[in-house]
């Protein structure tokens, strides 16, 4: 399987990583804490060395599980604190519960990648100036090898949180929502990454606008609505099917589409179903697409910031 430098972190790792997180959270709400434990067991034979959880996943015992066995230093695991529930009371103390609670249920002791999870522009800097120097203590202790940070990009589609994030250049690993829909990313957040050599994980590559017809013809009628439309983009059932002239499916374009792009590292896929988990990691090793593909889904796409197609 493809293998990558995860920026300045030095870690070597798989562009395919498992998402234990998305809808499916790997089947644990519908299939238990067995069927989740051996999707992970079965990424990782197929060749995966990362694996992307959090703690308001619930998927943290199950990776713990799956994982359990192989040796800790052949693979990496990113997990994540929440901000969104009242945090900023005894932020030192919960952060601390949380990040040992974390350890405990992925039963090791330290994680690769420790992120604060979904934060939003107006939460960055109560993050930088109260969580920071918590996760500068846990690293010291050997908790924590690297710092991350993961944007909200339902809510946060044109990056105002990462734009201010990579100027203070406190964090190792970014995550990032980054689709064939809304590639806006591409045009300063990866540039940037790249220069400051951080490390780039990759979201929303494949959300319900690429597998759900409602859901895209509704993206693409809020895109022409804000005008970031290109010629000839039409709010219509077939508006992606150019896109089977190169590749199995949308859903197969699109992380082929994610898994190519310069400044990305880790795309992440998730899924409950094994088969599901074969395509997927066929789809994100696979070519990238051709040319003729990228400069459509550029003419037509290259300007927008207004959907995350969740």
């Amino acid at each position: 399987m493809k293998t990558v430098t995860l920026g300045r972190t030095g870690i070597v790792t798989t562009v395919a990583g498992l998402g234990c997180g998305g809808f499916s959270r790997l089947g644990l709400k519908k299939f238990g804490e067995a069927h989740a434990a051996d999707i992970v067991r079965r990424a990782y034979d197929s060749g995966v060395r990362f694996f992307d959880t959090a703690t308001a996943y619930g998927t943290e015992p199950a990776v713990g599980i799956g994982l359990c066995g192989f040796p800790r230093d052949s693979y990496a695991i990113s997990t994540k604190f929440p901000t969104w529930e009242e945090w900023r009371t005894g932020y030192a103390a919960r952060f601390e519960k949380t990040l040992n609670e974390s350890l405990l249920a992925l039963k090791t002791d330290y994680v690769d990648v420790y992120n604060i999870h979904g934060v939003s522009p107006d939460d960055y800097q109560d993050v930088k100036e109260l969580l920071v120097p918590e996760m500068i203590k846990a690293q010291d202790a050997g908790k924590i090898r690297f710092l991350g940070i993961t944007e909200a990009f339902g809510n946060d589609n044109t990056h105002k949180m990462l734009d201010t994030c990579l100027a203070d250049d406190i964090f190792d690993v970014i995550m990032v929502g980054y689709n064939l829909m809304n590639p806006s990313a591409a045009k300063d957040i990866l540039p940037r990454a790249i220069k400051q050599n951080v490390g780039v994980q990759c979201m929303f590559a494949v959300r319900h606008a690429l597998h759900d017809t409602a859901q895209m013809i509704k993206d693409i009628q809020k895109i022409l609505d804000s005008g970031q439309g290109g010629h000839g983009l039409e709010a219509r059932e077939d508006a992606l099917d150019f896109l089977r002239a190169a590749a199995k499916s949308t859903m197969d374009a699109a992380y082929r589409f994610c898994a190519h792009a310069d400044g990305i590292h880790v795309v992440l896929t998730g899924t409950s179903s094994p088969e599901h988990l074969a395509d997927n990691l066929a789809s994100i090793e696979a070519e990238p697409l051709p040319d003729d593909i990228l400069e459509k889904l550029e003419l037509l796409f290259g300007d927008v910031d207004c959907v995350s197609g969740q």
